[in-house]
This record gives C-alpha cells, sequence and structure tokens, in this order.
C-alpha cells in the first residue's frame, strides 16, 4: 500500500516525536489506529452492499481486479508471460553457449607461449604476438 522503507518508518518516528512530544504522541496514535479501523470498515461496508446490489451472478467479482494495474496484469501479461520465460531460457543458454566458447578459446591460447620478441624469438621456438603491440605515442 504504502511504500515506506525502514529509514523513512525511522524518520516518520523521529518527526512525530519532535512535532507531538513524547506526552501525546500515544494519543495521537490510538487516534490515527481508530481512524484506519474506521475507513476500513467503511471499505468493507461499501464492497459488501455493492456486491449485494450487483446480485448472484457478480458474486465471485474481485475488487483487486479493478485496480489497472491488476487488469493489465491478469488479461495481457498472464498471457505472455510463458513466451517471455522460453525467451529468457534461450537467451540464458545461449549466454553459456558463449562463456563455455570464450572459456575453450582462452584454454587454447597459451599466454606464456607468446612472445612479442622479432624473427629471433621466433626461430627459438617462441611464437610471435597475434596482435600488433601498443604504442601510446603512436596515437
Amino acid at each position: 500500500m504504502f511504500d515506506i522503507g525502514a529509514p523513512e518508518l525511522f524518520l516518520l518516528v523521529v518527526a512525530a516525536v519532535i512535532i507531538f512530544g513524547p506526552e501525546r504522541l500515544p494519543e495521537f496514535a490510538r487516534k490515527a489506529a481508530q481512524v484506519v479501523q474506521y475507513v476500513r470498515g467503511m471499505a468493507s461496508n461499501a464492497q459488501a452492499q455493492l456486491s449485494e446490489e450487483l446480485g448472484p451472478e457478480f458474486k465471485d467479482l474481485d475488487f483487486r481486479d479493478l485496480n489497472p494495474k491488476a487488469f493489465v496484469k491478469k488479461h495481457l501479461l498472464d498471457e505472455v508471460e510463458p513466451i517471455v520465460a522460453d525467451v529468457k531460457g534461450e537467451l540464458t543458454s545461449g549466454a553459456e553457449a558463449i562463456k563455455n566458447a570464450g572459456k575453450d578459446a582462452a584454454d587454447d591460447f597459451d599466454l606464456k607461449k607468446v612472445s612479442s620478441g622479432g624473427p629471433e624469438a621466433v626461430a627459438a621456438g617462441e611464437t610471435a604476438l597475434l596482435y600488433a603491440p601498443f604504442d601510446p605515442d603512436a596515437t
């Protein structure tokens, strides 16, 4: 209902203690609880009265479905969810295949055998670099 985390709640309690004082705070907390209880009772009575007036054909009506987010999720996104799950599975397996291919390529390429030396290093049995060395002065 309210998106309040622990830090915000702590800040509200501190502000309430500062504004109302520790003597009157329990009284205001009781009044706030009574107001919340009264509003919940009104909402419950309104739902019961609406269900009663709509008749038996609407007895299984869930009022939470009248929320636009819930309506869209129930009627549109539930049909798309299996497709999304399949696509996520394929993407995950493709990513794993790419990781494994990269690990296999890294295992095949032994950095200890690579040398930056010239023709004499190749003649000595070392493998030449597969890329040009970086020259910071050239950039």
